[in-house]
């Protein structure tokens, strides 16, 4: 029995540390060399929160996925590893 406990302590152990080395994905604050990093899928939640904090609404698909493009560009080009990912230009 206390070997199980053992086990299962050490299994969410490691759990917390690979979550809290994951790349930070939050919105229009997230900075370049963590977007340019991240799954496409993870980049596009990032980019859908940034649109809808700032319009207010949940974006189109399309306008999710062209301003996902648009922002790995200015990452790849004229942004910074820390640049924040709003500061891509975008509609």
């Amino acid at each position: 029995m206390k070997r199980s406990a053992g086990v299962l302590f050490s299994g969410l152990v490691a759990g917390v540390l690979l979550v809290g080395c994951s790349p930070s994905v939050t919105g229009g604050d997230t900075a370049c060399k963590d977007f340019v990093g991240a799954d496409e899928k993870t980049q596009n939640e990032a980019v859908a929160k940034m649109l809808k904090d700032e319009k207010g609404q949940e974006p189109a698909t399309l306008e999710t996925t062209g301003t996902r493009i648009s922002v790995v560009a200015f990452c790849q080009t004229a942004g910074k590893q820390d640049s924040k990912i709003k500061e891509a230009p975008h509609l």
